[in-house]
């Protein structure tokens, strides 16, 4: 009953937890649907900061539609072998993963050693901040660490099968029986910050200023007193 609790019911509780806060806070508070800038308080640890975790998170999310997503036998088609992957996944992952909690400590640590950083915070930015930080650190620790002790563990054959299968409505709680145990809770973490997601400062990810790339430029004239 736990694992079906854990590899069914829960992550399609986190999901529709997910769509429904999102449309509720959209439609009821939309004023709040921001992040609220501390730049005027702290800027240097903020844009270093936010500068690698942004460089690394991008990169290890279209790494994870990729693990996820596409079965292993569509990447033996492309000519992408199980070993090419592997070095992929593992070392240019790793890599990315690495500059994400980089990124993501010197945050964390920002909010909560700067004094005037911290009474600006809410509790759900200081939750959010500490979640993040351990689903990213568990995450390097299992592609660094989990991968090379446990050779014979294939997340492909277990977590992104039920991955799949649980989007297509047809969840197999077995496939996660023997993945281990950072993998585990690298997922579970993960499934727990989308059901936050809606109820923090997170939801401004979707305010993306698209309007920006196609916009008209400023021109700036300087204005000559006569004299």
């Amino acid at each position: 009953m736990m694992n079906q609790f854990l590899w069914i019911i829960f992550p399609y509780l986190c999901i529709v937890v997910f769509i429904v806060g999102h449309i509720f806070r959209y439609k009821h508070d939309q004023f709040s649907w921001t992040a609220k800038s501390s730049e005027f308080i702290e800027k240097k640890q903020l844009m270093i900061g936010s500068l690698l975790f942004h460089i690394g998170i991008i990169p290890v999310i279209f790494g994870h539609v990729a693990g996820l997503g596409i079965p292993k036998e569509w990447m033996r088609a492309i000519g992408v072998n199980d070993h090419l992957y592997h070095i992929g996944a593992v070392y240019v992952g790793g890599l990315f993963g690495i500059v994400t909690l980089a990124g993501m400590l010197l945050l964390t640590l920002r909010r909560v050693t700067k004094e005037s950083v911290r009474k600006l915070s809410s509790m759900s930015d200081i939750i959010v901040n500490f979640l993040l930080l351990f689903i990213v650190f568990i995450g390097v620790y299992a592609t660094l660490v989990t991968n090379n002790i446990q050779h014979d563990f294939d997340y492909r054959d277990t977590i992104s099968i039920w991955f799949r299968d649980l989007i297509i409505l047809r969840p197999d709680a077995a496939y996660m029986m023997n993945v281990p145990f950072t993998f585990k809770m690298h997922v579970l973490a993960g499934f727990t910050i989308f059901a936050l997601w809606p109820f923090t400062r997170l939801v401004h990810v979707w305010s993306v200023p698209w309007n920006y790339v196609g916009r008209s430029y400023i021109l700036y004239r300087r204005h000559l007193r006569k004299r």
